[in-house]
């Protein structure tokens, strides 16, 4: 089942849109991020296990756009140590 879960709560944001919202959202949101239409259909399309990404600053720009937290865009959490906390294990 994860494998059909999109990496991205994209087309969640644009699903609570209103008709006239959405249309304005795939013209705009491409010309924003400087992208095409098509890239930005692929970017909604991501699967969680796929290698595929977005680029850092497009995921930044649509969390602007989208109105919601650091990380609100992703539909899972990536998670490891710190620096100093792998360094202290060395001791």
């Amino acid at each position: 089942m994860a494998e059909k879960i999109e990496k991205y709560k994209i087309n969640e944001f644009l699903d609570k849109l209103t008709v006239k919202e959405y249309k304005f959202a795939m013209r705009k949101i491409p010309a924003i991020l400087k992208i095409s239409t098509n890239t930005f259909h692929n970017y909604r399309h991501i699967k969680l296990k796929e290698k595929q990404d977005i680029p850092y600053e497009k995921v930044k720009k649509m969390e602007i756009i989208f109105s919601t937290k650091v990380g609100g865009l992703e539909n899972r959490k990536i998670s490891g140590k710190s620096l100093s906390d792998m360094i202290k294990e060395l001791k």
